[in-house]
């Protein structure tokens, strides 16, 4: 059951890529602090995963992979709605719908379509039109708040501008969202790169911190990343510098203020820093790991969990995209909506 009286909160999230520490910084600690103020809805994108080159068998494992992840970060199934994209056919539907509403001009725009597609020989047109249906996962569920990292306000600003559109052309049918942002680690920066992002697909192996790293390895990270700044261990959120970022990443990880660990680390050198920022890290993720393990090894749990997610989705967004059939003027076979009905599906 879904509670009206708690603000509608959606996120999503693609399958394919290890997931790193940046995902954990603007999505996941996100997810887990929203679901206990909102009415959660948190989607794994696997639609999305398609746009870009990828391996189908690698697309099933890592869809498994992210469901144990999200719980193992702490999601709890009781208080969120846990599902994959594909399982709710209104997904595919309202991105055709809502493409109607959405101009050419606005996704060419697009900064991500730009990095993406860049170098590649073929680039798909799911690629192009993608954030459509990044508009449409979250129209469909009367989102309020959407918990996102700071490299998706872009999208986000799509959304919005898609559903007023629609709502100004058709009548009012979408609520217009608004996005949560971490005030702090909400854009990880390259360990090696600290002027990118930390990718699951562009960063290096020693740039990307993982979310499933041992231990060690996340220390051997943390030991060459690059600190790029000659000010000592000062935060300066305009330079964007690997001492800045490294600060945040410290703060993410111990729940303490920047100016806490300024104060402390300020006079060391970047060595013991260094190696701080790495010990806080690990304690932050050995946890983490382990339940990751522990919920990956029993597929079958993983696979029903799923299910009741999509049962609970479509529960929410048929009425929505029933509403969007309705008012864009399509005709009805019977007194109920045929279009596309939603039927189960496995994994």
């Amino acid at each position: 059951m879904t509670d009206n009286s708690k603000p509608r909160v959606f996120s999503g999230i693609q399958p394919t890529g290890k997931k790193t520490l940046g995902n954990y910084s603007g999505g996941f600690r996100q997810y887990v602090q929203t679901q206990a103020t909102g009415d959660a809805f948190f989607c794994i994108v696997d639609l999305h995963s398609i746009t870009v080159d990828y391996d189908p068998a690698d697309l099933r494992e890592s869809t498994l992979d992210l469901a144990a992840l999200l719980f193992a970060t702490g999601l709890d199934s009781e208080k969120s709605t846990v599902f994959a994209q594909s399982h709710v056919s209104a997904h595919a539907e309202a991105a055709w719908l809502l493409s109607a509403v959405t101009s050419y001009g606005q996704l060419g725009r697009m900064t991500q379509f730009k990095d993406k597609s860049e170098g590649r020989e073929f680039i798909s047109a799911g690629l192009f039109t993608y954030p459509v249906l990044m508009a449409g996962d979250i129209l469909l569920y009367q989102t309020d708040l959407v918990p996102i990292g700071d490299d998706q306000r872009q999208h986000l600003e799509l959304a919005r501008d898609v559903a007023e559109r629609f709502n100004f052309r058709f009548g009012e049918t979408f609520r217009v969202p608004s996005g949560v942002f971490p005030e702090v680690g909400g854009r990880i920066m390259d360990l090696q790169e600290p002027t990118k992002k930390m990718s699951t697909t562009l960063s290096s192996e020693q740039g990307a911190v993982y979310i499933t790293d041992t231990p060690d390895a996340i220390r051997k990270k943390f030991k060459s990343a690059v600190t790029d700044s000659e000010r000592g261990v000062r935060y300066d959120p305009e330079a964007k510098a690997g001492v800045s970022n490294l600060l945040e990443i410290m703060s993410v990880a111990t729940g303490r203020s920047i100016d806490d660990l300024q104060a402390e680390f300020g006079d060391a050198g970047y060595g013991t820093f260094k190696e701080a920022v790495g010990e806080s890290v690990v304690e932050l993720l050995a946890p983490i790991r382990e339940r990751f393990e522990a919920l990956r090894a029993d597929e079958r749990e993983l696979q029903r969990l799923l299910a009741v997610g999509a049962e609970k989705a479509r529960r929410v967004a048929d009425p929505t995209l029933e509403q969007m059939y309705d008012r864009m003027g399509f005709a009805k076979a019977t007194a109920g909506r045929l279009f596309g009905a939603a039927r189960p599906r496995g994994l």
